[in-house]
Parts: structure tokens; C-alpha cells; sequence
């Protein structure tokens, strides 16, 4: 059984029923082919492939650290550096999507309404792991220069699997809700 039911980022294991209408009638494997997959589209589904390969960079060189591959100077450097901008390009992503994309699209299929009103809650409950997930990444760089270095690392490690689940379940929920809505009512978002 999945747990569909529940509506919260951090205990849902996919969209309610009620909320793959659209997604039923226009599956992931047939957006592409689909004429009114645009560009834009095209960009934005890239933004969330490149967001899920910042995190999967971030932990790649946690794990290195953590297994002595990397050293903790290379390690402090990357991290820092792929954690910031993997925080301020999610949030100003998330800043759009509320601002300028959602409002067009919120409208279309009043049978989705729920649906936006979810990915909403969701940008919220994100902002708390991306504070999370930006206090664990300072106090790993402070670390560093500890006695037990690996301890924050650690830390930060469990910090971005927990993280990538909620990422990844919100990214998967948000496309599937709004690439069909896309497809289906071919709005004007600028």
C-alpha cells in the first residue's frame, strides 16, 4: 500500500489519485512526442535534473570524504561550493514557480487546485531542510578544522539522504501535476 493519502512532503509516497487526472491521460514516457511540449517545458524539467545532480554531486564527495577518497581541504572547497549553488538556485527556482508559473497555471484544471495548494506546502516545508541542509554544510566546513572532522561530515551526509527523498518526491509530484497541465491547456507563462 502507498501512502497516498497523506498530503505532507515528508510522509506522502506519491500524488493523491485525485490529483493524476491529468498525468493518467499523459504519462511521463509521452510528453516529448507531445505538441505542446515547449521549450520552456524543456528548461524547467532541466532545472530539476540539474538540481537532483547537484545533490547527488554534494553527497558523492561527502561519501568521498568520509571513505578518505578525497581530502578535506578538496572536499571543504567542493562542498561549499555545490551546496551554494544548489541552495540559491532551488530557492530562486521555487521564488519563480510560486511568483510567475503557479498563478498561470493554478486556474486551468479547477480539479488540480489541491494540487498547487500541495506543492505550496511543499516549498514551504523545503525552505526548513534547505535551512537544515545550509547549517549542517557550515558546521561540516567548521569541522574540518575540529578534532573529529568526519563527525559533522557525518552529519551533513545523513542530513542530504533524508533531503534527497524529500527533493526527489517533490520534484517527481511537481512534474507530473504541472507538465500535463502544460500539455493539456497550453498556457502563456513568460
Amino acid at each position: 500500500m502507498t501512502n497516498t493519502d497523506m498530503t505532507a512532503l515528508e510522509q506522502r509516497d506519491a500524488l493523491p489519485d485525485a490529483l493524476r487526472v491529468l498525468v493518467q491521460e499523459l504519462p511521463r514516457g509521452t510528453w516529448e512526442a507531445h505538441p505542446n511540449f515547449s521549450p520552456l517545458t524543456r528548461f524547467w524539467l532541466q532545472r530539476h535534473l540539474m538540481f537532483r545532480e547537484l545533490l547527488e554531486k554534494l553527497q558523492g564527495g561527502t561519501r568521498g570524504y568520509l571513505d578518505d577518497v578525497m581530502d578535506a581541504r578538496s572536499y571543504g572547497r567542493n562542498a561549499a561550493r555545490l551546496a551554494q549553488m544548489f541552495l540559491s538556485e532551488l530557492h530562486a527556482h521555487h521564488n519563480i514557480e510560486d511568483a510567475h508559473y503557479f498563478p498561470v497555471l493554478q486556474g486551468l484544471d479547477p480539479r488540480l487546485e489541491r494540487g498547487f495548494d500541495l506543492l505550496d506546502a511543499d516549498h514551504h516545508a523545503l525552505d526548513g531542510h534547505l535551512n537544515g541542509l545550509a547549517e549542517d554544510t557550515n558546521a561540516m566546513l567548521r569541522g574540518l578544522s575540529g578534532n573529529d572532522p568526519k563527525v559533522a561530515a557525518g552529519t551533513l551526509d545523513d542530513r542530504l539522504t533524508d533531503f534527497g527523498a524529500f527533493l526527489n518526491r517533490h520534484l517527481v509530484d511537481e512534474e507530473e501535476l504541472v507538465v500535463p497541465v502544460i500539455l493539456r491547456y497550453a498556457p502563456e507563462i513568460g
